[in-house]
């Protein structure tokens, strides 16, 4: 039986790294020990000991910052394979181009990528959750299910940035992506500190952040100490993130595929 042209878009990404995964490993199973361990022991250590410790709903500061550094890292993993990578498979390798020789068709080229970004989330995910529980910043057993929080909050970066990658002609404009969109998003959506920390003011815009809800999603899950009725409406908004931006970027890459 022949996979779908989606599937075999998928596994030319997997065929990719499974002869690059040296070059990542590092940053996929050590990085998390090296952030929880500066993040959740170093600074936790006076966050637990100071006055900010009853901000934080009677969490340890590394069972509170655990979660939010999860999807943190997922994000920025989204955005740089969605950014450079996407460019230059439509314009300096081709990559792209070549996909659609075959009976691949321009949304089958999108579906397997974004897909495929969002296994590496979920390898990343795993490799967190892991350390974490072995450090003692996991203390409930629904962490499981923070794995597929994650894996949905990469696909809120990677399908709409992938769709606006295809169709610019330069990479001029990723450099702004990065300091105005990704990194406020990495320090001000509740990785670090509660949104109760931030100006009245700033707060409900913290609130538009797809990440604060994937942050809010899997700190739930690691902690135990979850509402269904929240953690519906975090994964809604994040599914129609992801909705949005996989019609988009199905769009883009026809405009730029087809033509």
């Amino acid at each position: 039986m022949t996979a779908p042209p989606i599937l075999r878009s998928y596994e030319r990404q997997a065929r990719v790294f499974a002869r690059l995964w040296r070059g990542v490993a590092f940053s996929t199973f050590v990085v998390p020990l090296l952030y929880l361990g500066a993040m959740g022991f170093g600074l936790g250590s006076l966050v637990d000991d100071g006055a900010g410790a009853s901000e934080l709903g009677g969490l340890e500061y590394l069972v509170f910052v655990a979660p939010g550094l999860l999807c943190a890292n997922i994000m920025l993993g989204a955005a740089g394979e969605s950014l450079w990578p996407v460019l230059g498979g439509m314009k300096w390798q081709g990559t792209f181009n070549a996909m659609v020789t075959t009976p691949m068709r321009p949304a089958d080229a999108f579906g397997g990528y974004v897909l495929w970004t969002m296994t590496r989330g979920a390898m990343t995910a795993t490799s967190f959750v892991i350390v974490g529980a072995l450090l003692g910043a996991v203390v409930s057993w629904w962490a499981v299910l923070a794995v597929p929080a994650a894996m949905l909050t990469a696909l809120a970066f990677a399908t709409p940035i992938t769709a606006y990658s295809a169709g610019v002609e330069t990479d001029e404009s990723f450099s702004i992506i990065m300091r105005i969109a990704i990194i406020p998003m990495f320090l001000f959506s509740g990785v670090f500190f509660p949104l109760s920390q931030l100006p009245t003011a700033l707060q409900p815009v913290a609130w538009l952040s797809p990440l604060w809800h994937g942050v809010e999603l899997a700190r739930g899950f690691t902690t135990g100490d979850f509402e269904v009725v929240a953690s519906i409406g975090h994964g809604a908004v994040l599914l129609g993130v992801v909705t949005g931006g996989w019609v988009w970027g199905v769009r883009r890459f026809t405009e730029r595929l087809a033509s």
